[in-house]
């Protein structure tokens, strides 16, 4: 993969850092608004994507390059401080008294965001579907990769329980199942480009973001608590939403091999949620009862990101149907 063309002065300019062309124009990086900036989240992808599989045009050591990471750190200040405002609503609901694994399982369940899946089953056309595998593809082709950096920060119980939803998302010792690999078999029966990173350029705002909050969870120890939660409300929210998802690939007449990577998250995620949010989650708060927030912090993000993102792509195919009215 070559390093993505820039689309603003932020990936401008983080662009210039990474490919060692000059020290940058040190942009603005906005105070606000920086979930929806394509600029930023473009710009914060190409910083994360050094510490995953790089670029075939930049030398590896600019992944240390501090430049890079002070740029980084800006975009993470200004999108660590949105999310927690954004987010505080839902963290304020949770009760203390609360199970956190009670807490994290009824977060997902009572969550209202649009029903994005409900419209892929009954009312996508083929070009929709098309356009919501191609959003997807940026987290998809790297699922998983942004939690194992989270194994060495954990011990005991927290640690066997992640170890053991990564064996199954890894593709439980058959590499042809790999989580990765079905999503772009999927994106090839489709005729879509497989390629790990292909569609960077092309993806929204929240797309990128959808990503890059998971990386910025994993490659931040002092967020690992929100890393947690955001893992275990991922997988809470998978299951119903990739049935729907499957049965709108079959109403659309196409290959088995587009639907199997949906089919395969409706059995694994029914037993990951739980294991997610009640032996991983609930064990890390056991043992690190101060950080229990920051659990609730991460699922909540998960759950704003996808309402974000299930509104924009909702808001670009139909003008004529409010999201509330596409529930099953």
């Amino acid at each position: 993969m070559l390093l993505p063309s820039p689309c603003g002065p932020v990936s401008r300019s983080m662009a210039d850092l990474i490919s060692g062309a000059g020290a940058g124009s040190s942009p603005t990086v906005p105070t606000a608004g920086v979930m929806a900036d394509r600029d930023v989240q473009l710009a914060w992808w190409m910083a994360y994507e050094l510490f995953y599989r790089g670029f075939d045009d930049v030398d590896d050591a600019r992944e240390w390059d501090p430049g890079v990471l002070r740029l980084r750190a800006a975009i993470e200040q200004r999108a660590e401080a949105e999310l927690r405002r954004v987010t505080r609503e839902r963290v304020d609901r949770v009760s203390a008294d609360e199970p956190v694994g009670d807490a994290l399982l009824r977060l997902v369940e009572e969550d209202e965001g649009p029903h994005l899946s409900a419209y892929l089953r009954r009312d996508a056309t083929l070009d929709q579907m098309h356009d919501f595998l191609r959003e997807r593809s940026v987290q998809q082709l790297k699922e998983s990769d942004p939690q194992s950096f989270l194994l060495p920060r954990l011990d005991g119980a927290a640690k066997v329980a992640l170890a053991e939803v990564q064996y199954d998302e890894y593709g439980a010792g058959r590499p042809e199942q790999l989580h990765q690999a079905l999503y772009a078999a999927a994106l090839d029966a489709v005729g879509l480009d497989a390629t790990y990173g292909a569609y960077v350029t092309e993806v929204s705002a929240f797309s990128l973001a959808s990503a890059n909050v998971m990386s910025l969870f994993a490659l931040n120890r002092r967020l690992l608590g929100a890393g947690l939660g955001h893992f275990a409300a991922f997988e809470a929210s998978s299951a119903v939403p990739s049935r729907r998802i499957a049965a709108g690939l079959e109403r659309l007449g196409l290959p088995n091999a587009a639907a199997a990577y949906f089919l395969e998250h409706v059995e694994a995620d029914s037993v990951h949620e739980q294991v997610a949010a009640r032996d991983l989650c609930g064990s890390f708060v056991a043992a690190h009862p101060s950080l229990r927030g920051e659990v609730v912090f991460g699922a909540a993000c998960a759950l704003w990101l996808d309402a974000e993102s299930g509104t924009e792509l909702l808001a670009r195919w139909t003008s004529d149907r409010p999201a509330r009215d596409l529930a099953s």
